[in-house]
């Protein structure tokens, strides 16, 4: 669904910095629940969307219980989010009136979980230690899952303009990817 490919030099960078890529990946996946409990919050009328974010949140704290316990593995400490300017500049996409509101969030975030399952699968291709190849592999299926799951939702949402508002967030993502600094984290 991504209009344009991680690049390669994001590979290379991501395993030389992997413990730099583990801290981001952490703080990603608290924001991941987060994102799915504030979802609930912000849209209980909806239908199936508060049990189906309630799952969510679930699983990625389970993921994050997961990745919290490499760091402790490693040595590494979780420390303070320096942000995500990727996720940031999508999330200002996000369109006011209330439907279209849910339609931006729900893309947005199928946008952030097809790119993560992307990264997460790269890493599973990439890193040397088979145990973690293991382990990435298994997230980047869980990714995308997620990733089905918010365009389920989103074109369920009754917002007509799915497709052209889709293609629109896709075109702002893949000119993010090609115009942000290639980063030692996820996204």
């Amino acid at each position: 669904m991504l209009l344009v490919a991680t690049p390669p030099a994001w590979t290379a960078q991501a395993v030389e910095r992997f413990d730099e890529v583990l801290v981001d990946h952490a703080h990603c996946e608290k924001k991941a629940a987060a994102h799915a409990l504030s979802m609930l919050v912000a849209f209980p009328q909806v239908p199936g969307l508060p049990r189906a974010m309630a799952r969510l949140a679930r699983e990625e704290a389970g993921h994050l219980g997961q990745v919290l316990a490499l760091l402790e593995k490693r040595g590494l400490f979780l420390g303070r989010d320096t942000g995500d300017p990727y996720a940031q500049a999508l999330q200002a996409q996000v369109r006011q009136p209330a439907r279209e509101r849910l339609l931006d969030r729900l893309l947005i975030s199928a946008l952030i979980e097809a790119r993560s399952e992307e990264r997460l699968r790269l890493l599973a291709e990439a890193l040397p230690d088979a145990e973690l190849r293991d382990f990435y592999a298994r997230l980047a299926a869980s990714e995308a899952g997620h990733h089905r799951l918010f365009l389920r939702l989103a074109r369920n949402s009754g917002g007509g303009d799915f497709q052209p508002r889709l293609d629109a967030l896709l075109a702002v993502e893949a000119r993010l990817i090609r115009e942000l600094p290639v980063r030692p984290a996820i996204h």
